[in-house]
């Protein structure tokens, strides 16, 4: 495995909302960083996102040096094959098992044997994506959150075969990047999603059987428990589908007090998304 101090470049698998905000606290960090995705659209969007943060945040003077500087240690790809000269790879796509095996075991391939592959899971079992590879104790959970450049936190995963090295280094590595960890074993919704998951539903029924208006749901746990968000307005925040997506995988491991309010399923087969698709418990431009 290697050091910490032998990282020079990134590899980052999924351009998406996770990937390119991992890739952006990556780069801003000073290493190079090779962006991955299936298709050279979703590339470009995800660089495109990660320009338009970089300018936001320099515009508030939360930038140490100049947007385009940062912007120039990222470089997009679409072949998989462009990871085999990073010295750690995170990866961020769909949360489907089947994808994310698929992905560990290509990037086993093509990685040197002394990389650390790391998963960014909400809630699948970091030992099942690791037993795609043949250096199971070299896979870790890096569990960013949601916007990646500004929160602080990491949730470090650790599986069944995750070496005690590789889980010092994920510590390490996502200190580096500017953010604060804690630890959990690989048991469904580590910590985060397996309290956050009942809830944000728990506030979407409270909302369905009216307990009381949106508005006032979100500002009582607001005002009464002093969390940024309210349940509703996270959800939009996090994005609907991806908040039943956890909380169906936790109901299928944990049983019905993981259940998914009948509401967060109506409105994403409406596709009302949240803050990504204009409309979810709210509106936005």
């Amino acid at each position: 495995m290697r050091e910490l101090s032998d990282i020079d470049v990134v590899g980052v698998v999924g351009a998406g909302t996770m990937g390119s905000g991992i890739a952006q606290v990556a780069a801003t960090a000073g290493y190079e960083v090779v962006l991955r995705d299936v298709e050279e659209a979703y590339v470009e969007s995800g660089v495109e996102s990660v320009a338009d943060s970089l300018d936001r945040l320099a515009a508030k003077g939360a930038l140490d040096e100049a947007p385009g500087a940062v912007r120039d240690r990222i470089a997009g790809t679409t072949d998989l094959a462009d990871l085999a000269g990073a010295d750690v790879a995170v990866e961020a796509v769909v949360e489907d098992v089947d994808v994310k095996r698929e992905v560990f075991a290509d990037l086993d391939a093509v990685t040197d044997p002394d990389v650390v592959l790391a998963t960014n899971t909400s809630t699948l079992s970091i030992t099942t994506i690791a037993n795609a590879t043949d250096r199971a104790s070299d896979v870790v959970g890096l569990h960013f959150m949601n916007p990646v450049p500004i929160m602080k936190g990491v949730e470090v995963v650790v599986g069944e075969r995750t070496a005690d090295a590789v889980v010092e280094f994920a510590h390490a590595f996502a200190e580096d990047l500017g953010k604060e960890t804690w630890e959990a074993d690989d048991k469904p919704g580590f910590v985060t999603n397996r309290i956050l998951m009942p809830w944000v539903n728990e506030g979407i029924r409270a909302y369905d059987e009216g307990v009381a208006a949106k508005t006032d749901i979100d500002r009582g746990m607001k005002l009464g428990t002093n969390v940024p968000m309210g349940p509703l307005e996270l959800a939009d925040h996090i994005g609907l589908d991806v908040v039943l997506d956890a909380s169906e995988t936790l109901h299928d491991e944990l049983g019905d007090r993981y259940k998914p309010a009948y509401l967060l399923k109506r409105k994403v087969e409406a596709g009302d998304l949240g803050k990504k698709s204009g409309r979810g418990f709210y509106e936005y431009d």
